[in-house]
């Protein structure tokens, strides 16, 4: 059994500048948390799948493009619901970093 764990990051953002800090954000995930395996491949403009392997288990979601927010959608199974909290915030803090250097013109 799956649960959906959902972050939206809001923005005011170029859909082109939403996307390099999505990018970015992830890179920096993916540079931290290489252990975990991070993939993302981008299927549109405003679509992304992502995937992740945590304790031999791995987990699928999709970032999606909004014109004023960045959504991330991760499906969590039971067992790993007790890490749920900890990736909420780390994704939080990716985002967060990166769309700030996005609108400060830093990207």
């Amino acid at each position: 059994m799956t649960r959906a764990m959902k972050l939206e990051m809001p923005h005011d953002l170029s859909p082109d500048l939403a996307k390099k800090a999505a990018d970015r954000a992830f890179d920096a995930y993916r540079e931290k948390y290489g252990s975990y395996n991070p993939l993302l491949t981008w299927t549109s403009d405003t679509h992304a799948d992502a995937s992740f392997s945590a304790k031999g288990i791995k987990l699928k979601g999709q970032i999606d493009l909004k014109p004023k927010a960045i959504e991330f959608d991760l499906d969590v199974p039971f067992l790993l619901r007790i890490f749920r909290n900890k990736a909420l915030e780390v994704m939080e803090r990716e985002l967060a970093f990166w769309v700030a250097k996005a609108k400060a013109g830093e990207l």
